[in-house]
């Protein structure tokens, strides 16, 4: 857009078109003189319409004639300086660089701006432009510029010992591909920039309505659209169909979402309704904001007739969005083409590269130095060998002349400068060009995989995955971290009105009046029939009738409630085959109205300025007077409505918003809903705080006065009219709260579980609050109940965030002491005679050990328990360090090395659970300082050691941040998830986005690199797809680079026997096609199809995953082990046929010691090697790979045949009369024993001695047996529900709870058997050393809790998990350090403790300690 200066410019042309007589300036002096003089809300037309009104133009024309006439005595000079002085004030006036100025109907006016028309252009090329510019973009990649230096250096004969012929076919080859899919793009764009461009848009031109293409749409135009049309440009609304100026929109094509938005239009320019001479002479002026990509705020003026109106974004119909409901609208054309919001919103997509490729870069520059290294070395070499021996072979072998050959030195070091070029061309392969096209290839191909998996369809909806990208395919089998939205991610989005509080009392819950205990809701129960109401849903479900009979009593609180559900919204209504139907922008808002209607508060119609509701029968209508809407900073919306004499405000919101706007007085009310508040988002319900505010008519109307003066400043208008929200909202009454139920999706569970087991952290970053958000992870298995502790970060200032941190890490360093190697103190503690049983330790609170402790504790004569009922003591010599998870080295950072004893031996260890560890929960406001410089790197220590982490009441942005410090500051692979326009910039923060198709719209899935139905789906998106993708691209490079190395290193090995001349082994064609039709289909084969494990295996067995959250399969190790393989190969390939060859005779006489014989020899033994490697590194075979593995093979001699003998290569004969005599195949039999030898060798001494999980699980399949149940029994319920968290109820329980064993009291007296945590603690030898360090303190351990403790938990359950089978050698030096500290514990198997019985009691719940007074 041009800035003041040419919006100056164009001014001043304009005017001086205008000028055209002495008269006409003096004219234009008075009319400036007269905007000068004039307020600023009197600003006249600026034009005579030939439309308006006779009289009105003559006495313009008169007007205009005088000021001529008394202006023209004036002194030129002083007219001249005048008219440059208003002209400069006008200028600096209108045209400041945050102001666009467009007068409607006015084509001239509008052109001096040069404002961008509505023509867009997406594509990158033209017919003519393409070839010379794509060969540009082309030629930016490293790779492709490289061998074109290479082509260019071939071409010059003095250092070129091959034809150019071998690098221009691969490099032409890769460039016709790469510009194939280039052009196929852009002609994708061209046709999608058609079909938009060639649209028809009816525009009034010359007061009649002609139908034109949206692409000679112009600035200021009027356009009319008509129902279901899309809206051709940004335009700024006028005139409707609808009453009041009201039309009906759909955004899905700009935010996702399909539900309808209303805009409304000025009441001062309804009148010009379909009248096309008025609306052609409409001129007014619009004043407002430069284009920006802001979708949610405008800020303009309307100048017409003399008169200022504010325009905000309601009067805003923007490109892309779709008319609905709605039969016409006029609008005048505001921003065009590129200047639109929606085209300001499609910037380039942030480019993301996976690890591997930023590997794969690094290694290709280090190739590229050791083939310098290489290349100068063959140079030095050749010097030297031409300046000992070469010059005496001159007869033989000449000189060039361009050698001098006076100066043996200067000659052999000319000749070694040309050599290093030569070998530069000669050893190009060890930089495969190809290796890029084969990559994206398989990557293209992996993301099809992915589309058509059936196994992530979801039926409900008709969804299938989506991979939007194919670049990160197998970054999918590294991710770290997991950032994971809440609602509609974790849950379904459907919500429904569960609970509610009115005036301090509950309803929802269904008492047995028999026994006066809650009855669990379920099919069983039936719910209540509000068939009596004609506009009742049959969807509704509610059970408890008490609210129904307060509502058709007539009780004032509940009417108030309902009444306020069925006014305070945004909800639209419109009728479909003569049933009422709503069209809401949220589903809680839908639920809240639904819940309403049910109740009788049917909510019919709305206009502009009024809403009307049917209250039992009886139809009431209120004059709306303003809609303070909800925003994510504001977390409330509020209605003003008139009905009668009476004006009311009603407001909604966040429990923390709406109660800081209370009045006093109501103390009492407060704290019971409160209460009801905590019950209901301790169950997982979304709350909802009600409040009403009755005002006086004086009141209101001096605050509309200055609701309006706020409205109209152009300076920060938004945060003066949320001060004067602020004003009206506060000194409200409670009404109630609403607690609505979004019930978890199918799978979410088992899904964490898995995740989470894979060595996946998972963060959930929500907007709910912190009680809900707890709630739900417990829930969903997030957070569990053989977690350590739960931290929760709550404080409001830096000092207190701060304080709650070091706390925390305090509780990380006491926790030292009971894990793995702890210090001695602890063994030392337990050995001195102490009252305490050492296999139950625990602690009863988190505050317990957040008091300082000194290094060396003293035994009081009763020692506390420490907080921690986590550990396993076992003295196992067998016992491993812990290589489990990708975060133990994190864990080490923390905790310390272990302690060992002299003789190097842990004298005992300590083993903790993978499963136990700690939890962090956010808020909002917390996280603010968190995310601060001084305190993020402490936040992140401490988040960083947590297997969960839950951030509350977070916005947009700072999810983004957060994502991004996990980036930034851990050096992590991250994946965010989520549904809604809230979670764009957390997906696309991450390295892997992931979009929901939820109830939410599409704006997520449209910013995403990956789309699927449902959570549950990412389990097998991560741990099949991913973990497939990663292993198979690892795989195809480790063997990629080893067939490259072993194929261009025979060159070296041949350089020591001919004088370091450059010469080639193969044949210049050989090797110009070897990696494009020799060996390419076999290892692309590899790259798609391999895998090492089937994906049920894959889903059975997370930690399956845990090698790529290490890159252990494709590192720097990894590819020198390639080289130094393919090293190796090459040797051997050489030097045998070579000894063989080399003073060889045929059966008949024939010398076979001939350059092309050994050539051909040592290419056919490499094709064969290759063909073994490939079988020898496929696990899974299919068709492909038979096809294209012998398939290659058959084609080499096929192609071989067909160069030499048909096209007449130089290497005719050479392999026909080798492969005739018996030393060829004795030779190449030979060779590839000696090749495959120790690679089998190597495999199988892996697969014996050091055996991976894929092997062990594979050796299982192989048996056929069942290695683990059903993942379900692995993880106990959650019996946290009743007790961890501080609320009672809990909405996501699959199973009953525990609220008959708390109101009959049994819990105060022994521990029940359900309530027994199912970890195995020890082996025999534990239990042995157990009762021998307990021998003397039976009688002392005396506590009665201690003995109901050991008796009420002696049975033992022999459930094993088939992990059990498939990892007991892990599996004894596994992630667990064998099953008695890992995978027992999830057998549910106990063991008694010292009271007399031989097994040991299990570990005590960190917090129930209170109730069991242990």
């Amino acid at each position: 857009m041009p800035g003041p200066n040419a919006s100056h410019n164009g001014e001043q042309e304009y005017k001086q078109q205008r000028q055209m007589s002495g008269a006409k300036k003096v004219s234009l002096l008075q009319r400036l003189s007269s905007w000068k003089g004039s307020d600023v809300q009197d600003v006249p037309p600026a034009r005579c319409q030939n439309h308006q009104s006779t009289n009105n133009c003559n006495r313009n024309r008169s007007r205009s004639q005088s000021h001529d006439l008394s202006a023209a005595t004036s002194t030129t000079t002083r007219s001249i300086r005048r008219l440059s002085q208003m002209r400069r004030r006008r200028s600096s006036y209108y045209f400041s660089e945050n102001e666009r100025r467009i007068r409607a109907n006015d084509k001239e006016f509008n052109t001096q701006f040069k404002y961008h028309n509505n023509y867009i252009k997406t594509s990158k090329y033209t017919l003519l432009t393409f070839l010379p510019f794509n060969l540009l973009e082309q030629f930016q990649r490293l790779a492709n510029f490289y061998f074109l230096c290479l082509l260019v250096l071939q071409l010059i004969p003095a250092i070129s010992s091959l034809t150019p012929v071998t690098t221009a076919i691969p490099l032409i080859g890769v460039l016709t591909l790469t510009a194939v899919k280039d052009a196929y793009d852009d002609i994708q764009r061209h046709l999608s920039d058609s079909q938009v461009n060639n649209r028809k848009s009816k525009t009034l031109r010359n007061g009649k309505l002609i139908e034109a293409k949206w692409s000679d749409v112009q600035v200021g135009d009027v356009i009319r659209l008509d129902n279901n049309q899309f809206v051709a440009a940004d335009i700024l609304l006028i005139t409707t169909s609808e009453p009041n100026g009201l039309c009906f929109i759909e955004t899905a094509e700009l935010d996702g979402e399909t539900n309808l938005k209303a805009k409304q239009c000025l009441t001062e320019t309804i009148e010009l309704g379909e009248q096309h001479d008025a609306l052609w002479s409409f001129n007014g002026e619009i004043i407002c904001e430069r284009p920006n990509n802001l979708l949610n705020k405008f800020e303009g003026t309307l100048i017409w007739k003399n008169q200022r109106f504010a325009l905000d974004n309601d009067k805003i119909l923007l490109r892309g969005c779709v008319l609905r409901n709605t039969q016409w609208c006029y609008g005048v054309v505001v921003f065009a083409g590129v200047d639109t919001k929606l085209m300001q919103n499609s910037g380039k997509t942030q480019f993301k590269s996976t690890g591997v490729d930023r590997l794969l870069n690094f290694i290709i520059i280090g190739i590229v130095l050791f083939l310098i290294s290489i290349c100068a070395f063959f140079a030095v070499a050749c010097a030297i060998w031409e300046g000992l021996i070469g010059q005496h072979f001159q007869l033989y072998l000449p000189w060039d002349h361009i050698i001098p050959k006076d100066m043996v030195a200067s000659g052999a070091t000319v000749i070694g400068l040309l050599v290093f070029f030569s070998y530069a061309i000669v050893l190009n392969t060890v930089v495969p060009i190809s290796l890029y096209v084969s990559v994206e290839v398989i990557r293209f191909v992996q993301s099809f995989l992915i589309n058509w998996d059936e196994e992530m369809y979801y039926a409900r909806t008709n969804t299938y995955a989506k991979a939007r990208t194919t670049t990160l395919n197998e970054e999918l089998g590294q991710i770290q971290y997991i950032f994971s939205d809440k609602t509609g991610t974790l849950t379904q989005n459907i919500m429904t009105f569960n609970k509610c509080s009115i005036n301090g009392r509950t309803y929802g819950d269904v008492i047995d009046l028999r026994t006066g205990e809650l009855i669990e809701i379920n099919e069983a129960v039936p719910s209540i029939d509000f068939s009596g109401n004609p506009h009742h849903e049959s969807d509704f479900r509610w059970y408890d009738r008490t609210l129904l009979d307060a509502v058709r009593s007539d009780e004032e609180h509940t009417h108030i409630f309902f009444r306020l559900l069925a006014l305070c919204h945004t909800v639209m209504a419109e009728t479909v085959d003569g049933r009422l139907e709503y069209q809401a922008q949220s589903p809680d808002e839908a639920a809240l109205v639904s819940a309403a209607r049910n109740f009788g508060f049917v909510f019919r119609t709305r206009t502009p300025n009024s809403i009307t509701i049917e209250v039992m029968g009886r139809l009431e209508e209120y004059e709306l007077l303003h809609i303070l809407d909800f925003n994510n900073v504001r977390k409330r919306m509020s209605v003003i409505l008139r009905r009668g004499n009476a004006v009311v405000l009603y407001c909604k919101g966040a429990d923390n918003v709406i109660y800081d706007r209370l009045h006093g007085g109501q103390e009492d009310l407060k704290a019971r809903t409160q209460d009801h508040l905590n019950k209901f988002a301790g169950e997982g319900l979304r709350t909802l705080v009600l409040a009403e505010r009755r005002l006086t008519e004086q009141y209101y109307n001096d605050w509309r006065m200055r609701q309006q003066e706020a409205s109209l400043a152009m300076d920060s208008r938004e945060q003066r009219l949320n001060a004067i929200y602020e004003e009206i909202e506060s000194e409200m009454q409670l009404v109630g709260v609403t607690a609505i139920e979004d019930k978890l999706q199918d799978g979410v569970p088992k899904s964490i579980a898995n995740l989470q087991n894979a060595g996946i952290k998972i963060w959930v970053l929500t907007g709910d609050k912190q009680e809900t958000a707890i709630n739900i992870g417990y829930s969903c298995q997030l957070l569990t109940d053989e977690l350590a502790d739960v931290f929760i970060v709550d404080g409001s200032s830096v000092e207190e965030v701060e304080k709650q941190l070091r706390q925390f890490k305090e509780s990380i360093k006491i926790f030292n002491r009971f894990r793995p190697g702890g210090t001695n103190e602890a063994l030392n503690h337990l050995n001195s005679g102490s009252q305490m049983d050492p296999l139950s330790v625990t602690m009863t609170q988190t505050s317990a050990f957040m008091q300082e402790t000194s290094s060396t504790p003293t035994p009081p004569p009763q020692i506390p328990p420490p907080a921690i009922s986590v550990v396993t003591f076992r003295w196992d010599d067998k016992i491993k360090d812990n290589k489990g998870g990708p975060d133990s080295a994190e864990c080490n950072d923390v905790f310390g090395d272990p302690e060992k004893s002299e003789d190097g031996r842990t004298p005992s260890s300590i083993v903790v659970d993978e499963s136990t560890g700690f939890a962090l929960v956010v808020n909002g406001h917390s996280l603010v300082h968190c995310l601060s410089p001084e305190l993020e790197s402490k936040f992140l220590d401490i988040a960083s050691q947590c297997k969960a982490v839950i951030c509350c009441r977070v916005t947009p942005l700072q999810k983004a941040l957060v994502v991004e410090l996990i980036k930034r500051a851990k050096n992590a692979v991250t994946l965010a998830i989520g549904d809604g326009a809230n979670d764009v910039s957390m997906i696309k923060a991450a390295h892997i986005g992931v979009g929901i198709s939820g109830q939410e719209g599409l704006q997520a899935v449209l910013s995403s690199d990956y789309a699927i139905a449902q959570f549950r789906y990412l389990e097998r998106l991560l741990l099949v797809h991913g973990r497939w993708s990663y292993y198979r691209m690892c795989k195809f490079l480790r063997y990629f680079f080893y067939k490259n190395f072993a194929f261009t290193l025979c060159h070296c090995w041949y350089s020591l026997f001919c004088g370091f001349s450059a010469q080639t082994v193969f044949d210049p064609m050989f090797i110009s096609v070897y990696n494009l039709f020799y060996t390419s289909l076999p290892v692309l084969a590899l790259g798609v199809f391999e895998q090492d494990v089937s994906d049920k295996n894959s889903l059975e067995f997370p930690r399956l995953y845990t090698p790529g959250l290490k890159s252990e399969l494709f590192n720097i190790r990894e590819f020198i082990y390639s080289v130094l393989h393919g090293a190796f190969t090459s040797l051997i390939l050489f030097l045998i046929p070579y000894g063989v060859y080399k003073d060889g005779v045929s059966q008949n006489g024939y010398i076979l010691s001939d350059h092309m014989t050994l050539g051909a020899v040592v290419a056919t033994i490499l094709i064969v090697d290759n063909t073994a490697q490939v079988s020898l590194y496929t696990s899974y075979w299919t068709v492909v790979n038979h096809v294209t593995i012998w398939g290659s093979l058959i084609w080499y001699f096929v192609l071989d045949y067909f160069y030499n003998y048909v096209i007449g290569g130089p290497y005719v004969g050479s392999l026909t009369q080798a492969i005739k005599d018996l030393t060829f195949w004795v030779t190449m039999l030979i060779t590839v024993v000696v090749l495959m030898a120790p690679v089998l060798a190597y495999k199988f001494y892996l697969l014996d001695v050091h055996p991976s999980l894929s092997d062990k699980i594979r050796q299982k399949s192989l048996k056929k047996i069942h290695s683990r149940a059903s993942s379900d029994v692995r993880r106990t319920p959650s019996s946290r529900r009743g007790r961890r968290s501080v609320r009672s109820g809990y909405a996501f329980a699959h199973q009953e709870g525990f609220g008959r064993l708390i109101t009959s009291g049994k819990i105060m007296h022994k521990l029940p058997q359900d309530f027994a945590f199912p970890l195995g603690l020890g082996t025999k030898k534990t239990q042995a050393l157990h009762n021998n360090v307990s021998e003397g303190n039976n009688t002392s351990s005396t506590k009665p809790t201690a003995n109901h403790h050991n008796n009420n938990n002696s049975n033992t359950n022999q459930n094993h998990s088939s992990m059990a089978d498939i990892t007991g050698g892990e599996l004894n030096g596994g992630p667990n350090g064998g099953l008695g500290g890992g995978d027992r514990r999830a057998t549910g198997e106990t063991v008694r403790g010292s009271g007399g019985s031989s097994d040991l009691s299990p570990r005590a719940p960190c917090q129930d300690l209170d109730t069991i007074n242990l």
